[in-house]
Parts: C-alpha cells; sequence; structure tokens
C-alpha cells in the first residue's frame, strides 16, 4: 500500500488544496467515458469541408455570414477550486447537450473551432497562465469565450477587451454565448442572479440550476455546489470580488441532485463551495440540516457504495456545529475528511487578513473534530507565508502550531497580492523573505512521518481515478487517505 500526501509552496503548480486528487489532464479514452453521463446526442468527429458533400459547407466555412448551431468544436479547459470544475463540467454538458463536440484535452485544443477558457482568481500565476492562454488562443485565429472568476471579477480588463464573457451565475447560457461567438459577436453576460425569497424579497440565488447535464471530468466523482460567495472579508481574497455574498441553494434541490447522480452510477459526491461551514445562513437552515438530509437519500438509495465527501469550511462557521460535524463524519457513507485551513498561527495577522476567528478557534476545532471522529479523521490546512504584515515572531508561531498538529494534508504558499484587495496596498516583505519562509515551512512538513503507521494495515478503499502517470489507480480509505493501486480495470468504480 502506498499512502500519498502532498505539501505544495509553488501556488503556481495548485490552487486549491481540494485539487490534490483531481486528475486535471486524462487521456482521452478516460475523458471519453464520462460523456456517458449526457443522454443526449452522441459525441462525433466534426467533418471536415472535405467529407461533406457541396451542398452543406463546413460549419465555419469561408462565407463568415454562415452559421449553423452545434456544428463546431469546443475546447473546454478550466483552472482552480472544484466549484470552478463543476462549472466547466455544466457548460461542457450544456454544449454537448447542444450537439457541439466537446474536447477537454490540451492535446485536441488545435481542432477546435472555438476556446472556452474558465479562469481562477485566487492566485496571480494561475490568473497569468489564463491571460496566456487567451492570447495563444487568439494568435491561433480561435474564437475565445472567457468565463469564471477572472473577468466577473474584473469585468474591464484588458486581456478579455472585445471578448465573449460569461459570468459565474450565467453558466447556464454557455451555448447562447458559444453561438453568438461564432457568429462573429461579442457577448457580456456578468448580472448576479435573483431569487424570491420566502419572505417575498430578492436574494442572491446560489446559482444556475443543478439538474443541468454535465460532461463530468471523471465518471464516477460528481461535484455539486451547494452555495456560491461567503460571509467573509478577508483582506487578501479575490474571489469575494467574483463569488460574493453568501447565496444557498435550496436544500431540496441539493438532495434532488444527490439522487439523480446516485441513480447515474456517480461513487463520490463532492459538496463544495467557497464556504460550506456558511451553507444555509441566508435561507435559515444550516450545514448540519443539509448534511443530514443528504446521508438519508444516500442511505435509502440503491446505490449503497457511493462515498460523500464535504468541502472546505472557514473556521468561524462550523464552531457551533462541531459536534454535528463529528457525528456526520463518523458515519459510514462519509469520508473523515475536512478541509479547514488556518492562513496564520499568529491572532494579530488573523486580525489583519480579517478572518473573523482566532488560533484558539482553529485549535478547538481540530481539537474537537480529532477526539470526536470516530476512526480518526484528516484535517487539511493551508497557510500562507510572507503576508505583507507578517513579523519574524508572527511566522515562528505559525511554525509552532505545525509542529504541534503535524497535518498531513497542508497547502504552503507564498502571498501574492491580488488587485483591488486591501492586502494588494500594503507594502511587501521582500520576495527572497517570503520564499525563505515557504522553505522553512515546507522543510518542517517533510520532516515527519505522515503514513508510517499505517504499514502493515489492510484499508478498505474506494477506486475512482488514476495516478497522474497513469501507472496506478487511485483510490481512497475512509480517511480519505490516498492509496495507489494495480491499474487494473475490474477494480475502477470498486
Amino acid at each position: 500500500m502506498m499512502g500519498k500526501r502532498e505539501a505544495c509552496d509553488d501556488p503556481a503548480n495548485l490552487e486549491d488544496i481540494e485539487e490534490l486528487h483531481i486528475s486535471q489532464d486524462p487521456d482521452s479514452a478516460y475523458a471519453r467515458k464520462s460523456l456517458r453521463t449526457v443522454a443526449v446526442k452522441s459525441f462525433r468527429r466534426r467533418k471536415t469541408d472535405s467529407d461533406q458533400p457541396e451542398d452543406f459547407p463546413s460549419p465555419l466555412s469561408a462565407d463568415p455570414n454562415f452559421f449553423l448551431p452545434g456544428r463546431a468544436s469546443v475546447f473546454v479547459k478550466t483552472w482552480g477550486c472544484s466549484h470552478n470544475n463543476s462549472d466547466g463540467e455544466y457548460m461542457a454538458g450544456l454544449l454537448a447537450a447542444a450537439g457541439y463536440t466537446v474536447l477537454l484535452e490540451d492535446s485536441k485544443k488545435d481542432t477546435a473551432d472555438l476556446w472556452l477558457l474558465n479562469s481562477c482568481t485566487v492566485k496571480g500565476p494561475s490568473e497569468q497562465t489564463f491571460v496566456n492562454d487567451i492570447k495563444r488562443g487568439t494568435d491561433r485565429g480561435k474564437k475565445v469565450v472567457v468565463a469564471g472568476c477572472v473577468p466577473q471579477g474584473n469585468p474591464k480588463g484588458d486581456a478579455w477587451k472585445g471578448l465573449s464573457v460569461i459570468g459565474v451565475q450565467q453558466i447556464d447560457q454557455v451555448v447562447e454565448v458559444v453561438e453568438e461567438t461564432l457568429k462573429g459577436n461579442s457577448v457580456r453576460m456578468l448580472k448576479e442572479a435573483k431569487v424570491i425569497g420566502e419572505d417575498g424579497s430578492k436574494k442572491k440565488a446560489g446559482g444556475t440550476r443543478l439538474d443541468l447535464p454535465k460532461v463530468r471530468r471523471n465518471p464516477y466523482i460528481e461535484i455539486i455546489p451547494i452555495n456560491t460567495g461567503c460571509l467573509n472579508q478577508c483582506t487578501y481574497c479575490k474571489t469575494k470580488h467574483a463569488r460574493g455574498d453568501l447565496g444557498s441553494y435550496p436544500p431540496s434541490e441539493i438532495v434532488s441532485r444527490v439522487e439523480q447522480v446516485l441513480d447515474e452510477g456517480v461513487q463520490e459526491i463532492w459538496l463544495t463551495s467557497e464556504d460550506t461551514g456558511a451553507y444555509g445562513h441566508d435561507i435559515n437552515t444550516t450545514i448540519v440540516s443539509l448534511l443530514d438530509s443528504i446521508i438519508s437519500a444516500m442511505t435509502s438509495h440503491p446505490n449503497q457504495t457511493a462515498m460523500l465527501r464535504v468541502g472546505m469550511t472557514n473556521p468561524p462557521y462550523i464552531l457551533k456545529h462541531l459536534h454535528d460535524i463529528a457525528r456526520i463524519l463518523s458515519h459510514e457513507r462519509v469520508y473523515s475528511f475536512l478541509h479547514v485551513p488556518v492562513q496564520a498561527g499568529s491572532n494579530r495577522v488573523l486580525s489583519d487578513m480579517r478572518r473573523a476567528y482566532t488560533r484558539e478557534d482553529f485549535k478547538r476545532v481540530v481539537d474537537v473534530l480529532r477526539s470526536e471522529v470516530e476512526g480518526g479523521i484528516t484535517v487539511a490546512t493551508d497557510v500562507i507565508c510572507g503576508f505583507p504584515t507578517e513579523t519574524e515572531e508572527d511566522f515562528e508561531e505559525t511554525l509552532e502550531l505545525l509542529r504541534e498538529y503535524e497535518f498531513s494534508v497542508l497547502h504552503i504558499s507564498q502571498f501574492y497580492p491580488r488587485p483591488g484587495t486591501p492586502a494588494a496596498r500594503l507594502p511587501r516583505l521582500p520576495t527572497h523573505e517570503t520564499k525563505r519562509r515557504s522553505r522553512l515551512a515546507t522543510q518542517l512538513f517533510e520532516s515527519y512521518e505522515k503514513n508510517s503507521h499505517l504499514i502493515g494495515s489492510i484499508q478498505k478503499v474506494l477506486v475512482t481515478d488514476r495516478s497522474s502517470d497513469g501507472k496506478f489507480y487511485v483510490g481512497h480509505n475512509k480517511l480519505y487517505q490516498q492509496v495507489l493501486v494495480e491499474a487494473d480495470e475490474k477494480y475502477m468504480g470498486r
């Protein structure tokens, strides 16, 4: 048995700790398996001019006024967190349902007529990669549509000036935007979606409907967004500019989606949002109530092997639910795993970050979960090195916290100023100092054993993915620890 746990101090390589277990570039055969989840027109090879009769011109013929809906290929690329990945899968599904040929692999992008680029704004390097791909696409003569948090948070950005833009709450309009773009038009859809609440007032919607068609990158994993936006006002965060304030989906819509994907044979369900613990604050319910409803639906469904993974939560909104969350994470159908970012071990820095909790609050979260979740739990966390107001003493407090808890999953990132955020206006620490601190945190993480206690044990694992080198299949045990197994087809999905 081989376990895998990672620390990452290169933000360009990892946007979100939840991406540790997502295959970002599956091979063609594996990616195509997910297309079976869309019960619509089958995917087909796009005919070339030489394939088509003389009276049936190419979809993108020399005549710029010619256009036939659905007769084109679209390359879909997504950066960032699991919420963004879910958005990308929905857009791919809608395009597939409209008859478009959807391409997910980088190796196929040059054959596409249009590039749909779904961006992440968490860190500067990921945004720059997105901008580079825009230029690469336009330089190659491709039609380009941009989506995601980057243009939503900065609608007037020069890199997408004149291009079609899809906002984070308008992904259900992707077919119309793509069709208009193929016609040579530029469309921008960025307005915040609203719903009518029980009291008759307008409230922010959670997002587009959850029952839309979807092309999953991994046919065994369904990512369900439960809310968009958050309640925090972190001084370094650009995502708030894009996703905005909290907007929760109704519990009934989420539970209905769970039942739907269980019918389709999905084996892992990931609940995702910018902050799962904040779910329901805007619609008079709680994350605990939602999770209990989901577990009830899962235990009564014929699909009795699927597992549930609860997504990232910030400490402030989980504190009053700790005992219930421990009970839920102990359930046999729920992974004993929770991602709780700490970001800094210094109360002074946490205050400057406007994180709305203290070091002691975070420790209470970890202590209660570690003591009350039956069979143990994996608590994943994040730290930011080199926040502008972080002193050497502050950083040492962060190291002390890491030494005390020896987290087996730790995402270490360097501070990157995001334009328009309060922290971006603060004087930065020298780059070499920020890098030095991230190296020290990484060295500490690598100094202790994570999985040696598992040697000789027998683990029950659910296999849903393959390793990045393609040599192994990847399973997870109850604590969501990665286990590599022989790449034998009989194990996949079991």
